[in-house]
């Protein structure tokens, strides 16, 4: 391999004669003598002849396309969960076809070697009677999971889908660093990251011949559909996804599009009679399939963790009655035992009668004797780590509280808490961690240390050889397993910053096997030949979608209420435009809070002195208020805390929504420059994109979203809360009678978006009976109180239209009432100021219209959203269950 210093093979001041790789590690680039291999020769000169500019921009336009699709992952901080943009190099991984076959070979046979061990784990268990795999390694593995045993899946497929984490040595040849059974995660960026960087590379990914993706992805829903307990044309299937929470939610979501199936969490499921349902709108649902992204253990509260709250009381009883095909079946997460990698070779041989293929990185099983001799006599050169996977409430979390005192050096249980690179270590702690596995060997193993791979990343303005490893896929398919053509890379500057976990520093690339000849063009949709039951209904939107669609409607009208109010003040504040005296600006800033009068009465009372010094002091604290509220994230009610929470309700449901929506709410943002915080002046530009982004998502749902349950949900939400608003700005800057009424109409007309409406009617003449009449009872007019009503009437009476019985329910008995009061409306009477100077039949108006919408709101969330209720007003359950249910 080219040594620093040597002279280039290629042209001078082309990038790729800047490119040296370590000599201490291979590189997928170019060979030891630092020439291009045949695989990467031509897309290499192409890119090459570029130039650092032009690459620069193909880098930026990769980085443009992630932000636009929203493809983020989580991390944890100390107090909240951070989402982070998934960072992408735009130069993918090559690999030519006969290459790839050799490695694919591997993961197939390996694929197969795990799943003929988990039936033999959970069947017969001849493996560890026979002595091939040591019983302590079964029984004491907190992956293998008894109430599972004895579990027969369909067609004796345990594994559905399978993924592996491989480096390659320095001479060239692979090895399996890690295994993921349970849910392997990586599938789902593999995708995003090739609709990226082929867009980015569109000419060379046509004329490589780049083997496309979509065939694997079929493959696994094929095999899902043909294993169902239930066979038809159309299974239900679901994704059960752990949560927004979750690290990897982008990918559930993802992956739940990209397959078409429905993403869900536990609460979404629920079991009857050893059948699993998904709770819907519409009633119970059968659920045939499901594609599990949560972890074994926190599949069934009932029969493995009761303390974790993701899964589906029941779920271990559905499966092992055969009534759900559960991908991967559960106790998967045995096969990801550290300890278990050390006896591979031997299992290959008993179970499959072959030689193990693709072998993982040396490791030695200190339980073993004779392994614990090597270990002694290899171990400062070692990586010392635990035998058997913790559980979180195990292992050093449980044992190390933070009033507890710390353990000594040479208490095994210190050294359980991770790997430990030995050459790393003192000399006391080497000799304690020798003492800890002589202590308890069968808990701990030893592992080489890993090696990976070079491969060219674009860093600045120019090529660098960054450490990477690969994760490649394998589905179930026939009697054997389909290998993904590809697969998701991860590169770091350094081997020891590629850990388990995404972490800053590193990036991801795409991968492409290139084959010989032309490729075939693949899509997950493809006609049957048999013909659809055509379809219109939408009552399968979960209940708990439906709730959260709910307050994304809510929280995205109170956002665009919150920025009409702001630029209201804002303008105000930094122009001429009335209101402008203190009086009149203390009521407006005043009403950004739900405590207004508290607020407002100390700011009068100052005002009433009529000193300029005090007069100085409330403008100040004005304008402090009024920043406050434009630009801390912890102030309740702020524009920054409203969008953010808008923001992480559209995260959760973010399967309802369209990609073009998802665009605009992940791109909507507010921000000053520091200097800008002392000129409010500069809040308006951002102020005014912020709503042209608000008013785009509403009219993008207006014309796209079908009108079922789910826009049905979103919208009741935007027109309560429209209305509360309203309510509430009428309440704060309408009600006192202290403050002259002018310039609050005209502000009043401008946050309810209602000025040009008026002026058409009336020209330039304020008054407070018309601007009352248009806001609240003027049903003609989307602003108003009235209209909100008249719509939410409609809302309630075709959620309704799906009952058995004719007669008005609560919510449009609710409706009703408050439409009655509004169309009696007597707004000169509301016009009346009363001897405390407050027009206070105007503020009982309001109260009372306020506690109809309130109550409204509960009743809709009582009736659909929360399955409190009885379950024929639910739709009723399939009639095989109805007699349970009783």
């Amino acid at each position: 391999m080219q040594q620093p210093g040597t002279v280039s093979a290629h042209p001078t001041g082309s990038l790729l004669s800047a490119y040296q790789p370590e000599v201490t590690s291979y590189d997928e680039m170019v060979d030891a003598s630092g020439r291009l291999r045949p695989a990467w020769a031509r897309f290499a000169q192409s890119w090459d002849g570029l130039g650092p500019a032009r690459l620069s921009q193909r880098n930026q336009q990769a980085q443009r396309l992630f932000r636009e699709n929203g493809v983020t992952y989580n991390v944890y901080g100390a107090s909240r969960e951070l989402e982070r943009p998934w960072e992408l190099d735009p130069l993918p991984l090559l690999f030519p076809v006969a290459d790839w076959s050799r490695l694919s070979a591997g993961i197939e046979q390996r694929a197969r070697l795990f799943n003929a061990l988990m039936a033999d784990v959970y069947g017969h268990q001849r493996a560890f009677q026979s002595g091939v795999l040591p019983a302590a390694i079964l029984f004491q593995s907190p992956g293998f999971l008894l109430p599972c045993h004895g579990i027969q899946p369909t067609g004796n497929v345990f594994l559905h889908w399978y993924g592996a984490q491989l480096s390659r040595r320095t001479d060239g040849t692979w090895q399996v660093v890690s295994d993921r059974t349970q849910g392997p995660s990586g599938a789902g960026y593999a995708v995003e990251n090739r609709i990226v960087v082929s867009r980015t590379w569109p000419q060379d990914f046509e004329d490589l011949n780049v083997i496309r993706l979509a065939s694997f992805y079929m493959s696994l829903r094929e095999s899902l559909k043909a294993l169902s307990p239930r066979h038809g044309d159309n299974p239900r299937a679901v994704l059960l996804s752990p949560g927004s929470r979750s690290p990897r939610y982008f990918e559930d979501v993802y992956l739940a599009r990209y397959l078409g199936y429905a993403l869900v969490e536990g609460d979404d499921l629920t079991v009857r009679r050893d059948g699993v349902f998904l709770k819907t709108l519409g009633g119970l649902l059968p659920v045939d399939m499901i594609l599990r992204r949560v972890r074994d253990t926190g599949c069934d509260p009932l029969d493995l963790r009761p303390d974790v709250k993701t899964g589906v009381a029941g779920l271990v009883q559905a499966a092992r009655c055969g009534q759900v095909l559960l991908a991967n079946a559960l106790g998967a997460s045995f096969l990801e035992t550290p300890a278990l990698h050390a006896f591979l070779p031997g299992l290959c041989r008993f179970l499959l009668n072959e030689d193990l293929m693709l072998p993982s990185s040396p490791i030695w099983w200190c339980g073993d004797p004779d392994d614990q001799k090597v270990v002694e006599e290899r171990f400062s050169e070692l990586l010392i780590r635990p035998a058997f996977r913790q559980r979180p409430d195990q292992g050093v979390e449980s044992a190390n509280h933070d009033d507890a005192p710390p353990l000594p050096l040479d208490h095994p249980e210190r050294w359980l808490g991770g790997p430990h690179i030995v050459g790393q270590l003192s000399a006391v702690e080497r000799q304690s961690l020798w003492k800890a596995v002589g202590a308890r060997p069968e808990q701990f193993v030893a592992q080489e240390l890993i090696q990976s791979s070079t491969a060219p990343v674009w860093d600045g303005d120019r090529l660098k050889p960054w450490h990477v490893t690969l994760r490649t896929f394998a589905v179930s398919s026939g009697r054997g397993y389909r290998v993904l053509p590809g697969g998701m890379a991860r590169v770091a500057p350094r081997m020891d910053m590629l850990a388990e976990s995404v972490t800053a520093g590193q990036r991801s690339k795409d991968v492409w096997v290139l084959a010989d000849g032309p490729v075939e063009r693949v899509s997950l949709l493809h006609s049957q030949t048999v013909t659809l039951e055509l379809q219109r209904s939408t009552n399968d939107l979960p209940s708990r979608a439906g709730d959260h669609l709910f307050w994304l409607g809510r929280l995205m009208e109170r956002t665009e209420a919150v920025v009409r109010h702001l630029r209201c003040i804002v303008v105000r504040l930094t122009s001429e435009l009335q209101p402008s005296g203190p009086t009149e600006m203390a009521v407006l800033v005043a009403a950004l809070s739900e405590s207004t009068g508290l607020k407002l009465d100390k700011w009068l009372q100052r005002l009433a002195v009529k000193s300029p010094t005090v007069e100085a002091e409330v403008w100040s604290e004005i304008r402090r208020t009024t920043r406050s509220y434009l630009t801390d994230a912890t102030r309740f009610g702020s524009l920054t805390q409203t969008l953010r929470s808008a923001q992480a309700a559209a995260a959760i449901v973010r399967d309802r929504i369209s990609l073009d929506g998802w665009r605009i709410i992940s791109q909507l943002t507010f921000r000053m420059d520091d200097n800008d915080v002392i000129d409010l002046g500069q809040a308006l530009l951002p102020l005014n994109r912020l709503l042209a982004g608000i008013s785009a998502f509403h009219g993008l749902c207006s014309d796209s979203m079908t009108r079922g349950p789910g826009w049905r949900f979103l919208d009741i939400g935007r027109r309560i809360e429209r209305g509360l608003q309203i309510l509430h700005f009428v309440n704060t800057i309408l009600v006192d009678g202290r403050v002259e009424i002018l310039p609050q109409l005209e502000a009043m007309l401008e946050i309810a978006d209602s000025s040009m409406t008026y002026r058409y009617r009336y020209l330039t003449s304020l008054q407070l009976a018309p601007v009352l009449d248009l806001i609240i009872a003027d049903e003609t007019n989307p602003r108003s109180v009235a209209f909100q009503f008249a719509t939410l009437a409609d809302h309630v009476r075709q959620l309704s239209a799906g009952r058995s019985s004719h007669a008005i329910n609560h919510e449009q008995q609710l409706v009703l009432e408050a439409q009655g009061r509004l169309r009696l409306i007597d707004v000169d009477a509301l016009c009346e100021i009363g001897g405390d100077r407050k027009r206070q039949a105007l503020k009982t108006f309001q109260k009372n219209v306020t506690n109809e919408l309130m109550n409204l709101s509960d009743a809709i969330m009582h009736t659909y959203l929360t399955h409190t209720v009885a379950p024929q007003q639910l739709g009723g359950l399939p009639p095989e269950l109805e007699e349970d249910e009783r």
